[in-house]
């Protein structure tokens, strides 16, 4: 076993004096010994029950007969931390989590690891981990948040109260209607109710292979997730047994069906960050033209929240992933010998799970549309590419015109909506909030729910080098690379360029010279910021949102 470094001889007679010191027995001592990576913390909704969850992890594990010992995690808040400078922190503490995962399996040389993340963040860092370790892992959410519900509002969500908000400036809602909305739009522990960033991921990890079925839909406040808990706990025992680790589960066709339910499930852009980091610890290259190949020719089969009126309880009723992946094998559009944690092929283990509600999970035969959920455009701004929620734009913004309004960080745009300087037509441009230039490339959830809550969503456009939740809805392009403060030509747009884009057709132009660019580039003075503490050290290495915003040693 890897743990018979600290443990076996008469040389680790400290080690085990030690380990007896934390109250292990010579019996338990001498079993696997399972580390479980518990992100739970008292701040984030959908970490609040994790001790829970890990507590169900570690019977299981005893179950098996292994020794769990566990230790923690940071876990941010993407909707706490949204619209103000602990933003920036956010992206950041993805390699935070990588790195302090990483640390404690090589210092205490735990035989495997149950990870147990919920929300946005978090799922990536323990992946990478996962990989960079290669050690026996199975990812363990906490499931997602009930939807909500007010008698005036109907079915509500977080996302709810982001757009209130703009309607409250607007005039179109009173405050206290607003604080009925705050009331009852989370109404219990989990990741928040829609196809979001954290769902996003945790669904995918179902896909990859690096989770039990259900992973991503059964919901947080019930029992069947405690008893999932327990058969991850008995599972890495399994995995530990077998030495089956993360690098032979995601080969690059595990990746490739990952991608390929995200376009079917219409997940967050932000997952075009967090697969390529996931797969660069694997040494496998994702590129932006790998989605744009796989979303080309896969179907959408759902319209969660935002894109649609259906939340994650709906999807868990409706069949879940594995319901997902059975419809997507129909048209021969996975590769069905990738293996999962179960130990079995992907195939196998999807084939006996049949779609339940074709309102949910639209049959492949007649989806929402032909295309996947996401797609990468290229252009004059964007010679790197860009990334837009296809599934959550509207028709006529598909291709659109208008003058660009220019703005060099979030809060000034936020400032120029809520005072009304946004109107019809305009295509609102944010710059200097990429990986570097943010640092930490902000989402921009508060900008593009006011400008829906405003009445506004389905005819401004957003183009943003920073990036958007996967709460986002309307024309909002984002990861722009390369990004303003690397020099991109984003950086060089002025108010009143006109901006065109396509979506069919995946382009993004502005109708500017390339010698008027040029001229431009040769006046530009790029933007620097004072940093300190993490933030300066993560600029100094954060490589292009296009590369999936990893570290790279500069040399």
């Amino acid at each position: 076993m890897r743990s018979d470094s600290i443990k076996k001889g008469f040389l680790r007679a400290p080690h085990r004096s030690l380990m007896k010191a934390t109250g292990l027995t010579d019996e338990e001592i001498n079993r696997p010994i399972i580390g479980i990576v518990n992100s739970g913390n008292e701040m984030v909704p959908g970490h609040i029950h994790l001790d829970n969850v890990a507590r169900a992890a570690k019977d299981g594990v005893r179950i098996a007969g292994g020794t769990p010992v566990e230790f923690r995690t940071i876990g941010v808040c993407d909707g706490i931390a949204m619209g103000h400078e602990g933003m920036k922190y956010s992206l950041v503490s993805r390699e935070v989590i990588a790195d302090s995962v990483e640390i404690m399996a090589m210092s205490h040389m735990f035989d495997g690891l149950v990870l147990i993340p919920n929300c946005d963040k978090i799922i990536p860092g323990m992946m990478m981990a996962a990989l960079r370790l290669n050690i026996p892992s199975i990812l363990i959410s906490g499931g997602p948040m009930l939807a909500g519900f007010s008698s005036e509002f109907g079915t509500i969500d977080l996302i709810s109260v982001y757009e209130a908000v703009g309607k409250v400036s607007s005039g179109q809602m009173t405050e206290e209607q607003l604080k009925i909305m705050e009331e009852y739009a989370c109404p219990s522990c989990g990741s928040c109710s829609g196809m979001f960033t954290a769902n996003s991921m945790n669904c995918l990890s179902e896909a990859i292979g690096m989770a039990l079925p259900g992973n991503g839909t059964i919901l947080a406040v019930t029992s069947e997730r405690i008893r999932l808990a327990k058969k991850a706990g008995m599972k890495i025992m399994e995995l530990v047994e077998k030495d089956i680790k993360p690098k032979d589960i995601t080969t690059k066709e595990a990746f490739e069906n990952a991608i390929t339910v995200d376009m079917a499930i219409g997940a967050s852009t932000n997952t075009v960050l967090h697969l390529p980091a996931i797969a660069n610890e694997a040494g496998i290259s994702l590129s932006l033209d790998v989605f744009d190949r796989i979303s080309k020719k896969t179907p959408n089969l759902c319209r969660i929240s935002p894109a649609g009126t259906h939340h994650m309880e709906d999807l868990y009723r409706a069949g879940g992933i594995y319901g997902v992946m059975n419809e997507l094998s129909r048209k021969n559009l996975l590769h069905m010998n990738a293996i999962t944690v179960m130990g079995n092929k992907i195939g196998d283990e999807i084939k006996s799970q049949k779609v339940m509600d074709n309102s949910v999970i639209k049959n492949i035969d007649t989806p929402y549309s032909e295309e996947g959920g996401i797609a990468i455009l290229k252009g004059n701004i964007a010679p790197d590419g860009c990334v837009v929620k296809q599934s959550a734009v509207i028709p006529q913004m598909f291709v659109c015109k208008g003058a660009a309004k220019v703005f060099d960080s979030e809060e000034e745009t936020m400032e120029a909506i809520l005072n009304n300087k946004i109107k019809r037509g305009d295509v609102v441009v944010i710059r200097y909030e990429g990986p570097k230039g943010g640092p930490g490339m902000r989402e921009m959830l508060s900008v593009t729910s006011a400008i829906v809550g405003k009445g506004l969503g389905e005819n401004v456009a957003l183009l943003t080098d920073g990036r958007f939740s996967g709460g986002t809805r309307g024309a909002c392009i984002g990861h722009i690379s390369p990004e303003a403060s690397l020099g991109g030509p984003v950086g060089l747009l002025k108010d009143g360029d006109i901006i065109e884009i396509n979506i069919h057709e995946r382009k993004l132009n502005a109708l500017v010279s390339a010698e008027e660019f040029a001229d431009r580039g040769k006046k530009l003075k790029i933007k620097e910021k004072k940093l300190t503490g993490v933030l300066e050290r993560y600029a100094s290495f954060v490589s292009s949102a296009s590369e999936g915003a990893v570290l790279r040693v500069q040399k």
